[in-house]
């Protein structure tokens, strides 16, 4: 993922009506090195091309996945994202197990979960910040996603449901820490090689 700088090149196609966007939380390099182990040792154990890994580069926290986003509303969702920072404190997370989305059974997505760094369970600053951002951009024609919030680190995508329910879902997952000190507005361009990524607004806390 990479970051324009202050006086780079304009951040925007303006010729295009709309950008692919998400909002998320960055992670520190130990810990997208670690996924990225993990992951190597979960394709270790499937055949080749049964899951699609992601580059431990592109790894994230996604809050909130804008999709195609008119480039008209980019200033509105800046200024919110700058407001709920202002009124946020930073906290931790910290890495919590291997699994999938929707189940084991029917594997099509692999991630590594998050939790509160001072125990279990989910993190209420996390939440907090999530219901935050939902509903500050509601009403700018960007509600939710229509399924609940689950705190997680994609490391693949299923290509072979069959041979992917035989990942190794007890590998151990150190339990680093993830500070959040801030939140992105991150631009996802599709090319035939991959996405990039590149960070267009951040908003600290």
């Amino acid at each position: 993922m990479r970051e324009e700088g202050r006086f780079a090149k304009p951040p925007y196609n303006f010729a295009m009506s709309t950008i692919r966007a998400f909002i998320a939380i960055d992670l520190p390099a130990d810990v997208k090195i670690a996924l990225g182990q993990i992951a190597a040792t979960l394709g270790d154990g499937l055949p080749r091309g049964a899951v699609r890994w992601v580059r431990p580069e592109q790894m994230h926290l996604t809050l909130t996945f804008l999709a195609e986003t008119p480039v008209a509303k980019v200033p509105a969702i800046q200024s919110a994202m700058d407001t709920i920072a202002a009124q946020q404190q930073p906290f931790a997370l910290a890495l919590a197990g291997i699994g999938c989305f929707p189940n084991r059974r029917r594997p099509r997505v692999v991630w590594v979960g998050l939790a509160a760094a001072a125990g279990s369970g989910e993190s209420a600053p996390l939440l907090a910040l999530k219901a935050a951002l939902d509903a500050a951009l509601t009403p700018l024609g960007l509600p939710p996603e229509d399924k609940p919030f689950r705190a997680h680190l994609t490391l693949g995508r299923v290509k072979d449901e069959p041979a992917a329910q035989a990942v190794a879902w007890a590998t151990p997952v150190p339990r680093l820490e993830v500070p959040v000190t801030a939140i992105h507005l991150i631009e996802s361009q599709l090319r035939p090689d991959g996405s990039v990524h590149t960070v267009r607004h951040t908003s600290r806390f």
